[in-house]
């Protein structure tokens, strides 16, 4: 299929995505606006140049947190939401799990519930707008310690916001092992939320593993490491835990891959592997969801019944009702064969 027709094609059908940095969608017009509004002046080309010249996870990271600083009033964070709801609807995303990193706002003295509000007002209006989806996951981050990650899991108990729906585990996983964060992930469990973890991203298997059976994640954040192990890769296979997986993420960071063609996602797939299909941080990877699509059928062999495999993983993996996520494959399965019979020329 031409690269026009498989847009177009994707473009019709619903998705959803799983492993989604909600500031990460924030687009350079918002950052612009945000620096002028708080820092002053208009942002030179040089500057936004040298925001986004990173070359490797720390990089990002600092790039991430530098841009969470141009955000000096609460009220700034109502332009992110602007920002997502285009992103949905650009790349038709009708189920979102995106993650709210609060601890920078925090140190800056914001207040947690009145953060939480504005994730709520946001939802509340982009479903209202566009009938859109969106659920968050508060990173309590490994980026600042145990005892930070454990005041960000008793804020969100605290707030009992019904959109915010678990916890996650972001941030640099070799400076800082999933295993030192058992407890708060015990923690936020008998609290009735849900967990996940990136791990498996620069760093080999056994963090993925240490996730799963210590902090009993329910989904893993990128986890490309498990192709490199034969036989964990065989235990995801049965389990079918699902992995959040993000190839042009994956190939910047350039730990495991450091060029689409030889990305995993592929290998785990045919090993019978839950995975999905992610962008992780848009607009520091310059990339859409619809985008990573076509990498992936246009570099790594996906056919189109596989491509369709990896929407519906999407919806199944979610942490939706499962109602919910009966309807949601019903769409996709109906829009997709409407797009073929509008388009007869073309086939499976």
């Amino acid at each position: 299929m031409k690269k026009k027709e498989f847009y177009n094609l994707l473009t019709s059908v619903p998705k959803a995505e799983l492993h989604l940095h909600e500031e990460a969608v924030i687009s350079k017009a918002t950052i612009n606006k945000l620096y002028k509004e708080n820092v002053g002046g208009d942002m030179s080309k040089e500057e936004q140049d040298k925001l986004f010249a990173y070359n490797d996870l720390a990089g990002f990271l600092d790039s991430f947190i530098a841009i969470q600083k141009f955000f000096t009033k609460i009220e700034n964070l109502y332009y992110v939401t602007d920002d997502l709801e285009s992103y949905l609807l650009d790349n038709n995303i009708s189920y979102c799990e995106t993650f709210f990193s609060p601890t920078s706002h925090l140190k800056k003295g914001w207040s947690f519930d009145q953060m939480s509000k504005i994730l709520a007002d946001g939802a509340e209006k982009i479903m209202r707008d566009t009938g859109r989806t969106i659920r968050y996951i508060v990173d309590v981050s490994r980026s600042f310690g145990l005892e930070n990650a454990q005041r960000n899991l008793d804020l969100v108990i605290a707030a009992q916001n019904p959109y915010i729906i678990g916890i996650g585990l972001g941030g640099n996983e070799e400076a800082a092992p999933a295993k030192d964060f058992q407890s708060v992930f015990e923690n936020a469990i008998k609290a009735g939320l849900h967990v996940v973890t990136h791990a498996g991203e620069t760093v080999d298997s056994w963090s993925i593993k240490d996730s799963i059976n210590l902090l009993h994640a329910e989904r893993i954040g990128h986890g490309i490491s498990a192709a490199y192990d034969e036989a964990f890769t065989k235990e995801l296979a049965e389990s079918q835990l699902p992995l959040e997986i993000s190839p042009t993420s994956n190939t910047f960071i350039g730990k495991y891959v450091k060029n689409i063609n030889d990305h995993p996602i592929k290998k785990l797939f045919d090993s019978g592997v839950n995975v999905t299909l992610n962008t992780d941080d848009p607009t520091f990877f310059k990339v859409s969801l619809i985008d990573e699509y076509w990498n992936v059928y246009n570099n790594l062999d996906f056919n189109l019944n596989e491509i369709k495999q990896l929407i519906l993983n999407g919806f199944k993996a979610s942490f939706m009702s499962d109602e919910d996520k009966k309807r949601h494959c019903s769409e996709v399965e109906d829009k997709w064969s409407a797009w073929f019979q509008s388009h007869p020329q073309v086939k499976l």
